[in-house]
């Protein structure tokens, strides 16, 4: 027995010897056991469909599953919203963060997030704990900055734009502003050696950005059910397309920008929205009069000299050695913060700063499943820099315009900086929606923007110019709006195929106004001139061309070529003259101008490809070789030939292409991303395509499986509901399992 005895003492103590388990983090045990209660369904091309009991269950596995196709893309979003990029990618993003810390501070920020009203506090929270969830369950991940995000950094980026109104505010004239005297001589040369550039023809005309929407009523289509065309024009890879649902009412699908918790562009199982980039004057400049008295600095209002409010701002930077950080001391009138000079005047920027309002109004739409409800939502007034085309399956399509736009008196001049001294200029609240040029079920039974005015929305439908303040809209028209009228007026039976082919009409209305008089140019030149036999097999493709691009098409190729080579050459004359380089391409460049022109074209074509007609698609490449949000492009790696070109000669289906360092080869960067085809009704039903893929790991299956569909139009079935994902699935799982 004292054997045994002893032999259980020994087997006892062995045990109590043993390490006892690590205790459980409260925190990590909670994210486990929201992420057991969610299923996230990827169907077979990686988009993830998101399930959860609760609003902020979908939003918990919509930002982990975000996280597992882009967590670069995520984090990159949010350091920039932030004001904290220099902090990853060093000194030279100072000024961009600066501009951000302006606007954005984070203590106020916390304020808020915690006057926030507990619904949306939750779904802050849930975005939270889903990134962080991810996070600890993949510890390979390495975050640049942000390893760990906190429920409030949510408000930091609370509309899907691709450039919030904060981008209009000039980089250069900050620097200028708060980097002292050296910094000012050197944006000063700067700015006049890019004056140059762009005289000598060295730089690529910027693309036009923006997006397109249709909505058709149910009059025109084939199945008498609302249509909505969802194509914005962004960069590529800026997007994720998922599905979110739950029991709490939640069944959106569409694009979100990464790191957003709200479908930005997409439809619901009754309602569809399409955003597209506004041309509303609703951010304003006041030269502020200026007084110093020691270290007292105030401004004139009216009769008063108020106290200009100071503010200490520091902004950390990556370096070779570590971190190091600049301190500026920025400055706010009652209109904005001050980030430039003119003279002596300080100028200060007024724009929207109501971040709770503006992610509640951006959630909160995805909800909505009518037009009646969808407008009461819009009564929040912070959707600034968008337009939106919508419709539903009651049987509405609508076109409603920015809906952040100040009342302001009409006699001043608000495209320029006016007199902050004068309290006339002050705001006088936000414009409601009946005082709003929008339309609503228009007769003719379609609707459009192309981030062209309002004043052709729906034809002749459209509401007047003249019943409007100019700051309503400062974009006038623009080729694609000229298209797509084209497309769209008078025509019935459409379906989503059809509509589909109306969006990418191969049509393109400035080269049809634009070629006619290089041809009459060339025909006015004396027999003797050189640039007669130079030019003649040029102008015979062009002469007999139906202005349509195609991928095989080599009258395309020249035409591009052409036109940009005149764009850059009219540009510095176009600004002096203070006309839009449209306006002076059509009436004012000289014969000898396109003339020239074209030659520089033939000649750059010859030096680039071997002869100067070369097929379109030998030149307008799509190419996807790693998932760095700056893209590498390279002649001898894989790519795929795409047919539609810029949106700038009127192309609806748009690719902002170009050479880059080392190609000869151009190469899409934005233009068409996410585009979808929806129709609604009892069901609804939608097709669609994303540029390139939804994962951006170059192993992964999903990170260029759709580069051909999104070349040549082919969209995919959009699996909506729960049945369509049978036969569809590629995994389906819970997060961090």
């Amino acid at each position: 027995m004292k054997k045994l005895a002893v032999l259980l003492f020994v087997l006892v103590a062995a045990c109590s010897s043993q390490p006892a388990a690590p205790p459980v983090d409260p925190q990590v045990a909670a994210w486990q056991q929201r992420a057991d209660g969610i299923t996230i369904i990827r169907d077979d091309w990686g988009v993830p469909h998101i399930y959860g009991k609760t609003d902020a269950d979908a939003v918990f596995g919509l930002m982990y599953a975000q996280a597992e196709d882009d967590f670069n893309r995520v984090e990159t979003n949010f350091l920039n919203s932030m004001g904290r990029l220099a902090e990853a990618e060093g000194e030279a993003e100072i000024w961009r963060d600066l501009r951000m810390k302006l606007f954005i501070d984070p203590e106020q920020l916390k304020a808020t997030y915690q006057e926030s009203p507990d619904w949306l506090k939750k779904l802050m929270d849930a975005w939270a704990d889903g990134l962080n969830f991810y996070l600890h369950t993949h510890p390979e991940v390495k975050p640049r900055v942000l390893t760990r995000f906190e429920p409030w950094m949510a408000l930091s980026f609370s509309e899907g734009s691709i450039g919030g109104d904060i981008e209009r505010v000039s980089l250069r004239e900050l620097e200028a502003f708060y980097g002292g005297q050296t910094a000012a001589q050197k944006v000063a040369r700067v700015d006049a050696v890019d004056r140059s550039s762009i005289a000598s023809g060295l730089e690529y005309p910027e693309e036009p950005t923006g997006s397109n929407g249709f909505a058709i009523a149910g009059a025109n289509s084939a199945s008498g059910k609302p249509l909505l065309w969802i194509n914005p024009h962004t960069s590529f890879f800026f997007r994720e397309e998922a599905q979110m649902v739950s029991e709490e009412g939640l069944n959106a699908y569409g694009a979100l920008t990464w790191g957003q918790f709200f479908i930005y562009q997409g439809f619901n199982e009754r309602a569809g929205w399409m955003h597209t980039s506004s041309g509303v004057d609703n951010i304003d400049e006041y030269l502020e009069t200026i007084t110093r008295n020691g270290d007292a600095i105030t401004y004139r209002h009216g009769t008063e000299n108020k106290a200009v409010t100071a503010r200490r701002v520091v902004v950390p930077y990556k370096t070779a050695t570590g971190t190091g950080q600049r301190e500026f001391t920025v400055y706010r009138t009652h209109h904005g913060p001050i980030v430039r000079a003119i003279g002596d005047k300080w100028v200060a920027v007024r724009l929207m700063e109501e971040p709770m309002k503006a992610l509640m109004q951006s959630y909160s739409r995805t909800k909505s499943h009518n037009l009646n409800e969808f407008r009461d939502i819009m009564q929040a007034h912070t959707n600034s820099s968008n337009n939106t085309l919508f419709a539903d399956a009651d049987g509405n399509i609508a076109y409603l315009h920015s809906n952040f736009v100040p009342k302001r008196n009409p006699k001043f001049d608000w495209s320029k900086p006016v007199d902050g001294s004068d309290p006339a200029t002050d705001w006088q609240g936000v414009h409601t929606f009946d005082e709003t040029p929008n339309v609503i079920n228009p007769k003719g039974g379609w609707l459009q923007n192309t981030n062209n005015w309002p004043y052709s929305a729906a034809g002749a439908e459209s509401p007047k110019e003249k019943d409007y303040p100019a700051y309503f809209d400062r974009a006038g028209e623009n080729p694609r709006g000229v298209h797509a009228v084209q497309v769209l007026q008078g025509r019935k039976g459409f379906t989503l195929d059809t509509l589909r082919d109306a969006a990418f009409d191969s049509h393109q209305p400035e080269f049809a106004t634009l070629v006619p008089t290089v041809v009459k140019a060339y025909d006015a030149l004396p027999s003797a001139n050189p640039l007669k036999a130079k030019l003649k097999a040029q102008i015979d493709l062009l002469r007999g061309w139906d202005d349509r691009w195609s991928a095989a098409s080599t009258a395309q190729t020249l035409a591009v070529f052409w036109g940009e080579e005149l764009w850059r050459r009219a540009t510095p004359e176009a600004q002096k003259a203070g006309v839009s380089v449209y306006q002076f391409l059509r009436t004012r460049a000289t014969p000898q101008q396109r003339l020239d022109a074209l030659a520089a074209a033939s000649d750059q074509l010859a030096a680039d490809f071997g002869k100067w007609d070369t097929p379109w698609g030998d030149v307008n490449r799509f190419q996807r070789l790693t998932g760095d949000i700056v893209q590498k492009f390279d002649d001898n790696g894989p790519s795929t030939p795409v047919p539609f070109p810029s949106a700038r000669w009127g192309s609806l289906a748009s690719f902002g292409a170009r050479p880059y360092p080392g190609t000869k080869k151009w190469y899409g960067t934005s233009g068409n991303s996410f585009v979808a085809a929806v129709e609604f009704g009892d069901r609804v039903r939608a097709k669609a395509v994303t540029a390139g893929g939804l994962n951006s790991q170059p192993s992964s299956k999903h990170f260029n499986d759709q580069s051909e569909r999104y070349a040549s139009g082919n969209l995919r079935d959009v699996y909506f509901y729960r049945e369509d994902l049978n036969g569809h699935i590629e995994r389906e799982y819970r997060p961090g399992r």
